[in-house]
């Protein structure tokens, strides 16, 4: 499903478990029931919407350790 949201005032933030690497995601807040994700070497490329919910079950997951190399 294809849906425009208007980004062009969002507050990009790079994720805290970006290591300063070239590996690094941003994220927007502010937006009600979405949190919009888009890849920081490419800030003028496509960005993805996440469901609020889903995005939180991902963001514990990864503080879980349950992405870590195995």
């Amino acid at each position: 499903m294809k849906v425009h949201i208007d980004l062009s005032g969002a507050r990009w933030r790079k994720s805290t478990y970006s290591g300063g690497g070239g590996e690094c995601i941003e994220v927007a807040d502010g937006f009600p029931g979405i949190v919009p994700v888009r890849d920081s070497k490419d800030p003028n490329g496509h960005t993805l919407a996440f469901p609020s919910p889903a995005w939180q079950a991902f963001v514990t997951a990864v503080h879980a350790g349950e992405f870590d190399a195995r």
